[in-house]
């Protein structure tokens, strides 16, 4: 399995993408076998009802080994399920991560305090990478604090990607 290091854009929803780039899809979304993908099940379509089968379909999934990542998951505070029902989704995404050993890669809106403290509760072993950050030096410093790498798109704030140790970030289209 390719470390996602090695990737210039570890997040695009563009089925086009290179070689180079980590394609994310949902369960059900056909994956080509010549292209990386992460896989996941966005918290904006948690406002649907996701069932078991679909949650059993990620863990399905995401054991191909052309699937890298797991995500784009995370919480929303503006959009999707309730918060405690995206949470409940989140943490099946934990398990998928933990139990294949690939990174999370997360979509955060708004609750930030309470990833980091589910952070702290599952104690994970596999990377959370924050994708599209845009946040300020200070969010940047306290989520790495905590153990969260960044990944930035097009769109962020320059002095926080420089403040940010290059081990510690990544790049990304979407």
């Amino acid at each position: 399995m390719r470390d996602l290091s090695s990737f210039a854009d570890i997040h695009t929803h563009r089925a086009d993408a290179g070689a180079d780039a980590v394609i994310s899809v949902e369960p059900g979304n056909q994956m080509r076998p010549d292209r990386w993908y992460s896989i996941g099940i966005h918290p904006w379509s948690t406002a649907e009802n996701i069932g078991e089968d679909m949650l059993n379909l990620l863990e399905d999934e995401a054991r191909a080994d052309n699937v890298v990542a797991i995500g784009e998951c995370g919480l929303d505070a503006l959009r999707g399920a309730p918060l405690v029902r995206q949470e409940e989704i989140f943490k099946r995404h934990v398990a998928v991560s933990e139990e294949l050993g690939k990174p999370l890669i997360i979509h955060c809106v708004k609750a930030y305090d309470r990833l980091i403290a589910l952070r702290k509760q599952l104690k994970p072993r596999q990377r959370w990478i924050i994708h599209g950050f845009r946040g300020k030096p200070q969010l940047a410093s306290d989520l790495l604090r905590h153990g969260f790498d960044l990944s930035f798109g097009e769109k962020y704030n320059p002095d926080t990607y420089a403040a940010v140790p290059a081990g510690r970030r990544f790049r990304e289209t979407d």
